[in-house]
């Protein structure tokens, strides 16, 4: 058979190598590293660059507490410990997510109670209401891709039943609903910092909060000693804890923190290049069958951590997803992934069989296949794109545009 698709003997239409995207960019980054080298490797307190990008998160998100941490695993373990949620505890969370939205909670006892996500990948309010018991206490909200879950409607549902409602905004630095920042509708929230999230530090993460009580667990769980000791009030109940905390250290490294306060600084440029570079691959993409681009409500400002793309088979005459994205991949398309280890929790041995790892879960998770329909369908369908920034990076978004192109016009030669 000749045709043009790569996949079957034709010229590829990207042949730029990779990588096509990389993060995080900027020389002010390397020189901003390199002078942290100067000033010291190791902060025990909150002092220096972690003083500096406290204060920073703080003024962007109109909170009165950020804690920084090793990783957004680490925040969201605190940030839960800090609730003081555990054994007894059900806490309602997304069943797509990340995984490490969820495990903090068997390290502390508590129950996952997972629900099922709407049409935009996140959790579905109606599905939290009907997983309320006696004794749910929290319910813990993603925001999947960069996308703003429904918070509105979710801290409606929290409030009325007397709730914690907690964010991992670990995609969504900068994203805002009506003007609000993502990471402020609740008791506190939590945000990774690794690799390629809006907001990079190479690895690190952090956990806001209004909350003073909040702040001070957070820094009993993760910081110990001087942190404590000069942050907690001495007439505090849990001050003579102080020098032990719980045990745990979750410091950020300061040279990581160095490159998430350079960072900071152009999080709103980048964002602003996300969402034009999102509104043009949504226009273009939009008009080739078999796709199904997210929507954007009004009042919505994603931070496009990625743009997932639906795939619709039946648009398509059922050709399946594998062969669609092995084209795509022929055309030089190296960027476009199918997501593997964020998925339906259900889908994982960890929440199917904990015992070999959490005994005491043995009969309390065994969740399944099948379980949730939405989550599976959506995961099973998404192809997720890279959102670039850059004017300069527009070209490469056009080759891969046109790569898209080509295989949908092209893609009876597949079946």
């Amino acid at each position: 058979m000749n045709s043009p698709l790569a996949l079957l003997g034709g010229a590829p239409t990207i042949i730029q190598p990779g990588p096509h995207f990389t993060w995080p960019p900027g020389e002010t980054t390397a020189a901003a590293v390199l002078s942290q080298l100067g000033q010291g490797i190791s902060i025990y307190n909150r002092s220096g660059v972690i003083e500096l990008l406290e204060n920073e998160l703080c003024d962007y998100h109109g909170t009165a507490h950020a804690i920084l941490t090793s990783s957004g695993t680490a925040a969201l373990h605190s940030m839960y410990a800090a609730c003081e949620l555990g054994p007894g505890d059900e806490v309602i969370v997304p069943a797509y997510t990340f995984f490490a939205t969820v495990t903090p909670l068997l390290h502390l006892g508590a129950v996952p109670v997972l629900a099922d996500c709407d049409e935009s990948g996140n959790l579905d309010p109606q599905d939290v209401v009907r997983r309320i018991t006696p004794s749910t206490k929290a319910v813990v909200v993603t925001h999947m891709w960069g996308q703003p879950a429904a918070m509105q409607t979710l801290k409606s549902i929290t409030d009325e039943h007397g709730l914690i409602l907690l964010e991992d905004g670990s995609h969504a630095h900068g994203a805002t609903v009506d003007g609000q920042r993502v990471g402020t509708f609740g008791r506190a929230a939590a945000f990774s910092m690794n690799g390629p999230k809006p907001l990079s530090a190479g690895e690190g993460g952090f956990v806001l909060t209004d909350d003073d009580e909040v702040y001070h667990r957070v820094l009993l769980h993760s910081q110990y000693n001087k942190r404590c000791r000069s942050e907690l009030p001495s007439g505090h109940p849990l001050y003579r804890y102080a020098t032990t905390g719980m045990g745990l250290k979750s410091r950020i490294h300061p040279l990581a923190a160095s490159i998430a306060l350079d960072q900071l600084g152009y999080l709103n440029d980048y964002l602003k290049g996300r969402a034009t570079t999102a509104a043009y691959l949504c226009e273009r993409l939009s008009e080739l069958p078999g796709i199904i681009v997210p929507e954007r409500p009004l009042g919505v400002r994603a931070s496009w951590y990625g743009l997932p793309l639906r795939y619709a088979m039946n648009e398509l005459d059922g050709l399946p997803i594998e062969r669609f994205y092995e084209a795509l991949h022929a055309e030089g398309c190296h960027e476009v992934d199918r997501p593997g280890s964020t998925c339906p929790l259900n889908l994982l041995p960890l929440f199917q069989e904990p015992g070999p790892l959490f005994p005491e879960y043995s009969e309390r998770l065994n969740y399944s296949p099948g379980a949730f329909p939405n989550a599976e369908a959506i995961h099973r369908n998404t192809l997720k794109l890279p959102v670039w920034h850059r004017g300069e990076d527009m070209p490469l978004v056009d080759s891969y545009i046109d790569a898209f192109r080509k295989v949908t016009e092209n893609y009876r030669d597949l079946l």
